[in-house]
């Protein structure tokens, strides 16, 4: 990765920026409340953010229960994909992951996005299980991956 790109953990004060991700990459975007919550009342959420010259351009939430680790949330600004840096974000969320005890990971993801889908292979994702009407915005199946870490 070029040396301007820095990860380092969400603050509250990152918010506005991540509403931004957030709103340019998902059809249902998390309100602004979601990730207060999850920055200040949830002791499980862990997120982290990519930036560029103070800049947010990515960033990826996980839960981390025990040894288990699930992310919640991964997210680049469309303008700044097909760059590896959703590789990159995963990446250090799978070695967050494991500094904080985790021994495996899970995610949902989309049926039909197979370019998630493709990112989560390389890193040795495999498929767990189908969730129902996992989508509330259009009742699409999830497809549940896990690798252990």
């Amino acid at each position: 990765m070029v040396d301007s790109f820095v990860f380092r953990y969400m603050r509250e004060e990152d918010i506005d920026q991540i509403l931004e991700v957030e709103h340019a990459s998902f059809s249902t975007p998390w309100s602004r409340e979601a990730f207060y919550n999850e920055l200040n009342n949830n002791k499980f959420a862990v997120y982290i953010v990519l930036e560029e010259y103070d800049k947010i351009i990515g960033y990826c939430g996980a839960w981390i229960v025990i040894d288990e680790a699930h992310i919640t949330n991964i997210a680049i600004l469309p303008e700044y994909r097909g760059k590896k840096l959703g590789e990159a974000l995963m990446q250090k969320m799978m070695s967050v992951a494991r500094e904080m005890g985790a021994k495996s990971m899970t995610l949902e993801v989309r049926v039909t996005n197979q370019i998630a889908q493709s990112l989560y292979r390389k890193f040795g994702f495999q498929n767990g299980g189908i969730r129902k009407n996992y989508y509330s915005d259009n009742q699409e199946d999830a497809l549940v991956m896990w690798v252990k870490l």
